[in-house]
């Protein structure tokens, strides 16, 4: 039985998805030394002074068996001038209590080490 170009497209986007979940996950792993479970993603759009500071989707991992968080929010990001990507993994641990707050303290993170260069 032939399946529908729309329904091909929707396997191919949820294999795309697969593995870009699957990619996250193993770098939480990597980063915080337990075993991560995908749990949801949102999306997030941070605004500094009314400019588009960064958007794009988080991912929330449940932790297993770490110490101090029991969530982590999860994204990449494409690393200029490389065809690599940058993965954040930042735990549910004060301040951080949301995925804007994880994306806000990376962004505050990254502004931070850039200006000690």
């Amino acid at each position: 039985m032939r399946q529908s170009g729309k329904r091909m497209k929707t396997l191919r986007m949820m294999n795309k998805s697969d593995k870009n979940i699957e990619a996250l996950r193993q770098a939480v792993e990597g980063l915080h030394h337990c075993k991560a479970k995908y749990k949801e993603k949102t999306h997030v759009k941070e605004t500094f002074e009314g400019s588009l500071v960064w958007e794009g989707d988080v991912y929330l991992f449940d932790m297993k068996d770490h110490p101090t968080a029991k969530l982590a929010y999860v994204w990449s990001s494409p690393i200029k001038g490389s065809t690599k990507r940058k993965f954040y993994a930042v735990l549910h641990t004060d301040p951080v209590k949301s995925a804007q707050d994880a994306v806000r303290a990376s962004i505050a993170k990254d502004y931070q080490d850039s200006e000690e260069e």
